[in-house]
């Protein structure tokens, strides 16, 4: 890898173009956020306060953070889940309010549907949005093959491994063709060297569909492997304290990620999250 590299981030990605959409795929604006108070509190202290953020159009993201710091608070908002206390968050420059089929969403857990087979799971997008059963299913299978399970169309979800079940979830949110993929920690309970080859799968099918992706994760290793931009988040702060650019060329591979000058990313990252608590995490 090559620290030194300043390459734009069209060239740098080489994947083919995405839906269209403006400069800014999704903004933060000035954005805060409190959960409504309980157990007789007039407030609770703000989750995330005044923070903002650009994605840009094919950009990968990652949000680094303890537990606590209000990575997967921001990654509902930003998929419209629950809206700002304050300030707002923009598609493709207009306003969200609710969630939005241009944005797709991936939580821990699969949260696959245990009575329908794996095909007809990545389908029900499709349904609900009324497409035919013929062109929802071709569509499934080629969202199937593209994150790699081929030939299991007709099982069941607890037939799959957990990877395979993550991956299913990930087919299901690319089905509509989102802009904007949001992912928060996906392969959080994978073992350390499945995790590393599902990071090297999640990249190439980020090459291919050309998807903006903010990706949650507690992962440095992993945020530097796979993102564009990391944006840590301390507890401290209620928000970002740091934005690091990744400046390596594409496919990165897992080898490199002994090289020094990752190993130097990953201090900066580290001294940031110090801002926590104290003490490297």
């Amino acid at each position: 890898m090559d620290a030194t590299a300043t390459i734009d981030t069209a060239d740098r990605s080489g994947h083919r173009a995405g839906p269209a959409i403006p400069p800014a795929a999704l903004q933060a604006i000035d954005v805060s956020f409190s959960y409504p108070p309980s157990d007789g509190r007039t407030t609770n202290p703000p989750v995330l306060e005044q923070l903002s953020l650009t994605v840009r159009p094919g950009e990968f993201v990652a949000l680094v953070g303890a537990n606590g710091s209000g990575k997967s608070t921001l990654l509902r908002l930003l998929a419209g889940l629950l809206p700002p206390t304050a300030g707002r968050i923009e598609v493709g420059g207009e306003r969200l309010t609710a969630p939005d089929r241009r944005i797709g969403l991936v939580f821990q857990e699969p949260r696959l549907l245990p009575w329908r087979s794996v095909i007809d799971n990545v389908a029900f997008p499709l349904e609900l949005a009324g497409w035919p059963i013929a062109g929802r299913r071709a569509r499934a299978r080629e969202m199937l093959d593209l994150v790699g399970l081929e030939g299991v169309d007709d099982e069941r979800p607890h037939r799959l491994s957990g990877g395979m079940r993550q991956r299913a979830a990930i087919a299901r949110a690319l089905a509509l063709e989102p802009g904007i993929l949001l992912l928060d920690e996906p392969f959080s309970a994978l073992d350390a060297l499945t995790r590393e080859r599902f990071n090297v799968a999640l990249q190439e099918i980020w090459r291919q569909t050309g998807t903006s992706v903010v990706l949650v994760t507690h992962s440095i290793a992993e945020a530097i492997f796979l993102a564009d931009q990391v944006l840590v988040l301390a507890r401290a702060a209620a928000g970002i304290v740091g934005r690091i650019e990744i400046p390596f060329a594409r496919p990165r591979l897992l080898g490199e990620l002994d090289a020094a000058d990752v190993s130097g990313l990953a201090a900066t990252v580290r001294e940031l999250l110090e801002i926590d608590d104290g003490g490297a995490r």
